[in-house]
This record gives C-alpha cells, structure tokens and sequence, in this order.
C-alpha cells in the first residue's frame, strides 16, 4: 500500500502575494517622492495657526489701550468685594509709539534749552565788550565830554556817540569844523578795530531852512551825516561797507523843540556802533521815514 501524501495546510490566497509585493512598491515609490519634495515652513506655520483658531486655541493677545465693552449676557452684576492694593503706587506704562513721540519732545526742549543759553551767553559777552569799548571812548573823548560837545551812552549791544553841532558844524551848513576833524580821529581809531555796523545819522530842529544848497532838513541832515561819514573814511584802517547813513531831519528830537537850549539839544549826528544781530535795534536805528543811505563810496 503505498503511502498516501499528507493533505496540505490551507494558505493564503494566491493573488495576496502578488498584491503584497505590488504595496511594496507602491510605498517605496512614494516615500522616494516624499524625500525630494520641500516643505514650506511659512505656509505650514499659517495652515497651523488656521487649524488653531478652528479648533478655538487660547492665546493671548496683546492690548495697546484698556479694552472697554460691556457683556451682552449679562447686564446687571453686583460689585466684587474691594481689596487693598499690594504696592504703594500705580504704574503706567506707555506704548512703543507713545514712548518715540516723548523722546522726541524731549530732545527738542533739551536743544531749544541749549539754545537759548547759548544766545544768552553770547548777549551777555557782546553786552560786556561794548561797556568796555564805551568806557574806553569816554575816558579817550572826556575832555570833549565835559565841554558839552559830546555824548557817550550804551543801549545793550549798541554804542550810541551823540555829536552836537556846538564846536562841530556851522549853523545851517554841513561843513566840519576843522578843530573837530581830531576828534573824529579819536573816534575812528577806537571802532576800526571792532566789529560791527557802524549807522551814521543826522537830526535837525523844527526850524524850516531853504537855501540853494538845502532844500529842507531832511538834506541838510543827511549831508551833516555824509560830511562825518568822508571824514571817518580818512582813516583807511576802517571798512567802508560797515556804514549806513541816515537823515531824519526833525522826525525823532531828543526835547521837545519849544526853546532855544531844546532845539540846539536836537541839532546833532548821532554815531551808533550795533554790534550782533539786535533785531530791535536795527528796528529803532530805521523807522519809517527816515531817508537812508546804505553805502557813502564817494
């Protein structure tokens, strides 16, 4: 009797190995493409947070100003039991935009600060050297001083010499006495050597005058300022476009013009030396109408 071969155990199916090795691959291939592809960070990063606010993720978010609003459940509530604060004191803390506008100001008060110490410092300085250079033209001119023939004042940053037409100029003429011409000297040596606009003017009494060399006082003011102006100029250490001349006739007496002693008083050219940028002064040194002129070359 020949033996019988044992019956097979039952298997898989016969297509399952096809089907396994076709997964193999399958998977392989895949993971193959997964390996050359690039992920976008920036596009995972916003499909994650999307995903977060779907799901309703808490987060926080920052507030600028105290957020105001009221409950839309509930209208009425009864106030919580106060309790005291830990700390002393309360702190405020400002925006980032808040705090540049603040630095900002800041720095603008600290150089407009700066500034004006500055400038007051430098008016101070100018306000020093023209006392000092008054009292040198008082102590040089005091003999003429005393005599009434001169007049040596300060106002801030101005040197004001009054000359009287005592013992400098003929009556109702523009012709400088030949003694006064080394006054005149004293008086050009001194500011030759300073800085700053030298203003020339002439001023008269009330009195019409009409000859056939002057018209009015305004001329016969104006060429008084014109004769002191060419006898400064001899001194050719002096600067001939620091001078401006000008001629106010009786338009700004120091008296009024009501005796004889006032209207010799009026009867002057005035030498102003301005020293800085004295915006008052240079609006007092040329009201309206005076007749000016801002260069004498000749």
């Amino acid at each position: 009797m020949e033996d019988e071969c044992p019956k097979c155990v039952p298997g898989l199916a016969p297509w399952m190995a096809t089907f396994a090795d076709m997964m193999s691959l399958l998977m392989c291939f895949f993971v193959l493409l997964l390996s050359f592809a690039e992920v976008d960070a920036i596009r995972f990063k916003k499909m994650a947070e999307s995903m977060k606010d779907a799901f309703g993720v808490q987060r926080e978010v920052p507030e600028a100003e105290v957020v105001k609003g009221t409950s839309v459940i509930m209208q009425q509530f009864s106030p919580g039991k106060p309790e005291p604060t830990v700390l002393d004191e309360i702190r405020q803390q400002t925006t980032e935009v808040e705090k540049e506008l603040l630095d900002v100001e800041e720095k603008e008060a600290q150089q407009n600060m700066d500034f004006d110490a500055a400038k007051a410092a430098l008016q101070a300085k100018l306000e020093a050297e023209v006392q000092a250079q008054a009292k040198e033209l008082k102590e040089m001119l005091d003999k003429e001083i005393a005599k009434g023939l001169l007049e040596v004042e300060t106002e801030h940053t101005k040197i004001v010499i009054r000359i009287q037409e005592k013992g400098s100029f003929p009556s109702g003429r523009a012709n400088l006495n030949p003694d006064f011409f080394d006054v005149i000297s004293k008086i050009t040596g001194v500011i030759a050597s300073t800085p700053g606009k030298i203003i020339v003017a002439g001023h008269t009494d009330n009195i019409p005058i009409s000859t056939k060399r002057f018209r009015s006082n305004w001329e016969l003011s104006s060429a008084r300022a014109v004769t002191v102006v060419h006898a400064m100029l001899s001194n050719a250490a002096i600067d001939e476009s620091r001078f401006m001349i000008q001629g106010y006739a009786d338009a700004q007496p120091l008296v009024p013009n009501d005796s004889k002693e006032n209207r010799a008083l009026n009867r002057r050219v005035e030498l102003i030396i301005q020293r800085g940028e004295d915006v008052e002064a240079g609006k007092e040194s040329a009201p309206a109408g005076a007749s000016q002129v801002d260069s004498t070359a000749g």
